[in-house]
């Protein structure tokens, strides 16, 4: 899936950031959605995911700050992070594919475009 991230910065522990994930040629919509992110020395996890039928999933250290969220009429995923932390830290992708199996098959991949990174200083 070709996408675009964007929205990431420097915050403040406590901050919060809107990640958007737009893609062009392919409908988001039909696909499983998920925001991954690589922190440096750590492998890369799934943050969040989205499914088809908009049912929404949560790595234990997102529960009850981010929300992943799509668009459908823009053709975008989106990340809300709340009450960042300095471990939030990382270079955050959006990816996607058929369900959620593919999803974590994809942790492996070595297809990934720039991401964009999130720095959260204490």
């Amino acid at each position: 899936v070709q996408v675009a991230e964007s929205g990431g910065g420097l915050v403040q522990a406590g901050g919060s950031l809107r990640l958007s994930c737009s893609a062009s040629g392919t409908t988001l919509s039909t696909l499983t959605m998920a925001w991954f992110r690589e922190a440096p020395g750590k492998e890369r996890d799934v943050v969040a995911a989205i499914t088809q039928s908009d049912t929404v999933y949560y790595s234990d250290s997102a529960k009850g700050r981010f929300t992943i969220s799509r668009d459908n009429g823009k053709n975008t995923i989106f990340l809300q992070m709340n009450s960042l932390k300095p471990e939030d830290t990382a270079v955050y992708h959006c990816n996607g594919g058929q369900n959620l199996v593919a999803i974590t098959r994809l942790i492996g991949s070595d297809s990934w475009g720039q991401g964009t990174q999130v720095t959260v200083s204490s």
